[in-house]
């Protein structure tokens, strides 16, 4: 696919009072350059790729909200160009969707925005309520979201944490999805998957129910061959991909790669580097980088304009010291069965990169996701943790990071 193009125009940006989740948390902060008329003319176009078969069309780069508390930096994206906005019922315990809610109302911008949201249930409903009971509970947090967002539809309306086949297929969530599809309550329907992706994107292909989905995709999967070809099969089939997780720099870089490799890639090259190489898989429409200051929006939208790497870019992705020294988790799964005691330590892996991002409440919320005895519940009485990885990430160090700050 050639990346088709279209120039946005930006307004000149005003600084406006602070309002919102999060507002007395950003006094003093002084990240927030103006932006230049004359500068910004002279910038090349926003790439641009349609959404499958939605009739979308979207930059290549645009906001995945889950991480941010600044309305201001919502406001200065939808100036920048970006056009999509990535949040969930459950961010922030709401708020994330308020704070998006009064920042296009303030800007008058809900027509020319694409918003997507997502209604996360419990693996313990999941599979013991019956389908009308589960669709009903899917039902009742949509409707607060909409309520929150301020608006009477969302374009996107996403199944929450899908990792199970079951749930691609799940009647409960399939009929409340076309319920309020057919109600245009929601434009289009998907999932979010952040483990186990291969299988249910494949199941997804086969269903022909679902528009959009919502993939984590970074760096760290490069050697996943299969995930590519579910991914090139989804997009075969029409189906709009868009890209999460894509910055996948997490705490690993500065605790296994030494200080003098880490400075020789200074400035925005990590940053700019993997999120050009998530969007160099043309199989994706987009990508929703989790940016939560105005540098990191600065550098993401530069991607944008150009997705060529520079040749400190280069540099980096073909670096075999950071390759071996990488220790993300990818949720592949197969450290499950390394716990005698059943612990669902993806689920605890996920959690903690959530820490560290930092966003204690959707850590918090992700702990509490699981049923007794799965979680961080179970670890408590384990001096030590045997669980393993078939690749670089120190699992019982993260655990007791976690047990730290919620045990």
């Amino acid at each position: 696919m050639t990346p088709s193009k279209k120039t946005f125009n930006r307004r000149e940006f005003m600084s406006r009072t602070l309002v919102g989740a999060g507002a007395a948390a950003l006094v003093g902060r002084g990240d927030m350059p103006a932006l230049d008329r004359t500068a910004a003319a002279a910038e090349k176009p926003l790439i641009t790729r349609a959404l499958g078969k939605t009739g979308i069309v979207l930059p290549v780069v645009n906001m995945g909200v889950m991480n941010a508390d600044n309305p201001e930096l919502v406001r200065r994206a939808y100036e920048a160009g970006m056009r999509h906005f990535d949040t969930a019922a459950g961010y922030w315990r709401g708020k994330n969707e308020e704070m998006i809610g009064h920042v296009l109302a303030d800007l008058g911008a809900r027509s020319q925005a694409i918003i997507a949201t997502k209604v996360a249930l419990p693996p313990a409903q999941r599979e013991s309520l019956a389908p009308a009971a589960l669709k009903e509970a899917f039902i009742k947090v949509f409707e607060g979201s909409l309520r929150r967002l301020k608006t009477d539809y969302v374009d996107i309306l996403y199944t929450h944490d899908v990792s199970l086949v079951e749930d691609v297929k799940r009647p409960g969530f399939l009929e409340a999805l076309a319920e309020l599809k057919g109600q245009k309550k929601t434009r289009f329907v998907g999932f979010s998957c952040h483990q186990n992706m291969a299988a249910c994107l494949d199941e997804a292909v086969s269903t022909s129910f679902y528009d959009v989905l919502l993939v984590a995709y970074n760096y760290a999967l490069q050697d996943d061959v299969r995930l590519k070809k579910s991914l090139e099969a989804a997009a075969a089939k029409g189906i709009g991909l868009i890209a999460m997780k894509t910055q996948c720099m997490q705490s690993w870089y500065k605790d296994m790669v030494p200080p003098g490799q880490q400075a020789l890639y200074g400035g925005s090259i990590v940053q700019t580097a993997v999120l050009k190489w998530a969007l160099r898989n043309e199989s994706f429409a987009c990508a929703v980088p989790g940016f939560t200051n105005f540098r990191e929006l600065d550098e993401d939208i530069s991607v944008a304009r150009d997705l060529s790497l520079t040749e400190g870019e280069k540099k980096f992705l073909a670096d075999r010291q950071i390759r071996l020294a990488m220790a993300h988790c990818i949720q592949c799964g197969a450290c499950r069965g390394t716990c005698p005691a059943g612990v669902d330590t993806p689920t605890l892996m996920r959690a903690h990169m959530y820490l560290r991002y930092p966003n204690v409440f959707q850590a918090r919320d992700t702990l509490e996701s699981l049923p007794a005895g799965r979680g961080l519940d179970r670890c408590a009485s384990c001096a030590s943790c045997v669980a393993s990885c078939r690749g670089r990430v120190d699992i019982g160090r993260r655990v007791g990071q976690l047990k730290l700050h919620f045990a």
